[in-house]
């Protein structure tokens, strides 16, 4: 039976750390929010310590009182809590540490993981850990806080998967001689004959009973020490069916071997090869499980790995090598060519190349100049640089996405509710459906009964394993997430790689996101005559003293094309017309239509395409050199590359794309017809977005919301998937599902595609655990045996049960080799 339930009707007093009360009419507010929750005995609130202490029934649900808070207006204080559980082994064990963890006073939400072997668990501020592991301890398991360096775990994974090969070939060596000598007398007589003639049946049988003892109290005693715990809890699990059946063929051949009288005639066989080979095969199935478990988390151990030991710090004028640990904000630290940046910096002196593409994806190396931030775990290229450090520890870029992966990867998705629901009464169902195959058989069952009634409900006990269900979810989600931050894509919350499958509208802002966020030269074209070149050499050095982004694009324009400004003198500026300056002796003029205007140049000539500029949401300028019209320009916010193919990519998956800006619309409309938006809304204030979001989603349909500035940080809350581009701001970033590292727009598309091969692997393990479950159990219990004569051996059974947790994961692995567009 499932653990029993815990009485509701005892007391429970849970105290609340809650943010923002101010005076005692706070405290009256948040008193009546908490009695008039069901369950409530007394609340008292106190505002010298905003604490309150709330009394009620075992069953009053602690998030019951944060939600009563909050919606009087205040918060209560929560933290993130992580525990490493040892012993699980099965979907139902998860369940149970489950259920243990969410019973804990001041527990909000609890997720357990049997892939990353880990509980993460959300609780009200200054619950104890120490209550956790002792409810961790009480379900049969132990937890454990992890270090701060987190190489403990796995350095316990590497020594299971020691312990797990070394009991497999000890088991092997005791099960071969066991299993030649009962099996090979069945396929081959003349051996039979040889053995009962040297050995005898009596010898034979003594042989292989201290052979299987040998194997069930040495390799097989795992199985024990957490199995009958369980039973006893009436609690069973995987480790509790494992004994039971081996317990079961074990004892009837102990009977059969010495006291063969308390049998019926004709039933004193033995099968202790049955109870060796299932202790064997199971863990070899086990063994190869760590293996794959190991290879899950390599996403974590590549990251871990990118940060070097030790660093080249400048310290009273010289340089030392000081390891990581022991950089402090402000030092300086100096990169040669090939090393890796240590911890996050602003360089303060010297040029290089850094390869990002360990964060971000992006495999161009990018320049790093005086000014510009660097990274820790980037690879230097080129030239040496001298950097101050910003962040060092746990601030870093770095250790804040290993965090993120981490989290990710300890999520539960909401398709891993029916699991948990179906696993927690799996095996005592299972032990169930065994006893009845045993008493059918031994009532129905043709001779020997007993001894066909045996072999059957073992067969059923070992063949049901639940291990496959608990594995099926985690571990892609564990793969996945790790596949996703190698492409520089970060799931912050697991959870948005199952609302990302289910999206049916993507809204993305427009400046920053689908745009490059700033002015580029868009349109040039020159008088006749008159050379471009030389046009845009003119137009540049007249604007190289201006501020405005317009000016900056120009300049950026001419330098890309390899050309050298020459100085400009008498500078002027005139907010709303232009500027003009001095080059080479003339004249310069670059504005628009009222600057010329005023200096009397007739733009007739160009008004037409400036009007079509326009027309397509670009700014037009004219240039002059004295009183000469030399030419019209326009520059744009463009969209950046790969926009438009995202689209595309997002409408080839039936998704609408909007677009949400707070631009002008013929601005918005220019660029939504560029970039094939299917809807446009255009001068929405920052607040508006939520609106616009909550209009989306009418008719029950799912939105994600991309954007990358502070303004987006509410439609980002407010959109079933946050999406925030990761070269925006912090604020956008913290408030989003998913980041992309590198800005690269089609990192939505990667991300979407990532989703659906995501849940289209989750489903595909499910569909293999339960349908393996589903048609193999009925066979084991015999029903194909009035038909067709079927049985399905116990060992067979090990054999298949073991390579069924196995192919889940392997399947699992195969999202590592995920390609976009693929």
């Amino acid at each position: 039976m499932p653990d029993q339930p815990r009485d509701d009707t005892s007391p429970r007093t849970l105290r609340l750390h809650i943010e923002g009360m101010h005076c005692a009419s706070c405290v009256g507010r948040i008193e009546g929010a908490l009695q008039n929750v069901p369950g409530v005995q007394s609340a008292q609130v106190n505002l010298a310590t905003e604490t309150a202490e709330v009394a009620g029934n075992a069953a009053l649900p602690a998030e019951t009182l944060v939600t009563a808070v909050k919606s009087a207006g205040y918060l209560v204080q929560t933290q993130q809590l992580t525990l490493n559980i040892d012993k699980m082994t099965c979907a139902s064990c998860t369940a149970r540490v489950q259920k243990a963890l969410a019973a804990v006073p001041g527990v909000l939400s609890a997720s357990v993981n049997l892939a990353s072997e880990q509980a993460s668990i959300t609780v009200l501020e200054g619950t104890a850990p120490s209550l956790l592991r002792d409810a961790v301890r009480e379900a049969g398991y132990q937890a454990s806080l992890p270090s701060a360096d987190g190489p403990d775990r796995e350095a316990r994974r590497e020594q299971e998967a020691r312990n797990l090969n070394r009991d497999f070939w000890l088991a092997l060596v005791l099960t071969l001689p066991v299993f030649i000598m009962e099996m090979g007398s069945h396929l081959f007589p003349p051996f039979h004959i040889w053995l009962m003639l040297k050995l005898g049946h009596d010898t034979n049988n003594l042989i292989q009973f201290v052979l299987t003892t040998l194997v069930l109290i040495g390799p097989g005693r795992r199985f024990f020490t957490q199995g009958v715990p369980a039973l006893w809890r009436l609690a069973p699990d995987m480790n509790s069916l494992v004994v039971v059946g081996t317990t079961a063929a074990w004892g009837y051949s102990v009977v059969a071997t010495f006291v063969p009288h308390w049998l019926p005639r004709g039933t004193d066989n033995v099968y202790f090869e049955a109870a060796a080979v299932i202790v064997t095969l199971i863990l070899l199935g086990r063994y190869l499980e760590a293996r794959a478990r190991g290879r899950t988390s390599d996403a974590i151990r590549h990251l871990v790995g990118l940060q070097p030991r030790v660093a080249r710090v400048r310290r009273d004028g010289a340089l030392h090598d000081v390891p990581i640990a022991e950089i402090d904000v402000g030092d300086e630290l100096v990169v040669r060519p090939g090393e890796k940046i240590a911890v996050d910096g602003e360089v303060i002196d010297g040029r290089s190349h850094i390869d990002e593409s360990m964060l971000s994806g992006e495999s161009e190396p990018v320049v790093r100049e005086t000014g510009d931030e660097v990274i820790g775990g980037t690879l230097n290229t080129s030239g040496t640089l001298t950097y101050r450090a910003t962040r060092v520890g746990s601030d870093t870029v770095l250790a804040q996405i290993i965090q993120m992966v981490e989290n990710a990867q300890g999520a539960r998705l909401p398709i891993q509710a029916l699991v948990d629901k179906v696993t927690l009464w799996f095996v005592p169902a299972v032990i169930g459906i065994a006893l009845a195959t045993f008493l059918v058989w031994l009532v129905f069952g043709p001779p020997p009964t007993l001894a066909m009634a045996l072999v059957n409900a073992v067969a059923v006990l070992i063949i049901a394993c639940p291990c496959a269900m608990g594995l099926a979810t985690p571990t892609s989600i564990m793969v996945a997430t790790g596949r996703a931050a190698s492409m520089g894509i970060l799931f912050r919350h697991g959870e948005a790689l199952q609302a990302l499958r289910e999206t049916q509208v993507i809204a993305f802002d427009k400046t920053g996101t689908l745009t490059v966020g700033r002015p580029q030269l868009t349109d040039l074209e020159p008088a006749e005559g008159v050379d471009r070149d030389s046009a845009l050499r003119l137009i540049a050095a007249a604007e190289q003293a201006s501020e405005h982004p317009s000016a900056r694009a120009l300049v950026e324009a001419a330098t890309a094309a390899g050309q050298t400004l020459p100085p400009a003198s008498d500078f002027q500026a005139r907010a709303g017309f232009g500027v003009s300056a001095e080059v080479e002796g003339r004249q310069v003029r670059v504005g628009n239509a009222r600057l010329m205007a005023e200096a009397g140049i007739d733009t007739a000539p160009f008004r037409e395409r400036a009007d079509t500029l326009a027309g397509a949401g670009k700014s037009p300028l004219f240039a002059a050199l004295d009183d000469q019209l030399i030419a019209v320009l326009a520059v744009a916010d463009t969209l950046k590359p790969g926009a438009a193919e995202t689209i595309r990519a997002l409408h080839a998956r039936q998704i609408e794309v909007v677009m949400i800006t707070g631009d002008n619309r013929r601005t918005a409309e220019a660029i939504a017809r560029e970039a094939g938006i299917d809807r446009m809304f255009a001068e929405v204030l920052p607040d508006g977005k939520v609106a616009v979001i909550e209009t989306l989603r009418e008719g029950g349909r799912r939105v994600a919301f991309v954007g990358d500035g502070i303004n987006d940080a509410p439609a980002l809350v407010e959109a079933d998937v946050g999406i925030a581009i990761g070269t925006g701001t912090d604020v956008a970033i913290e408030s989003a599902d998913a980041v992309l590292m590198s800005g690269d727009v089609l990192g939505v598309t990667r991300a979407v595609e990532l989703s659906h091969a995501t849940l289209r692997n989750i489903r595909q393990n499910l569909f293999w655990a339960f349908a393996y479950n589903g048609a193999l159990i009925p066979v084991a219990a015999g029903v194909l045996y009035p038909a067709f004569g079927l049985l399905l051996s116990p060992m067979f059974a090990a054999g298949a049960m073991a390579m069924s947790s196995v192919f889940v994961l392997t399947n699992a692995l195969r999202l590592r080799r995920f390609t976009p567009g693929h």
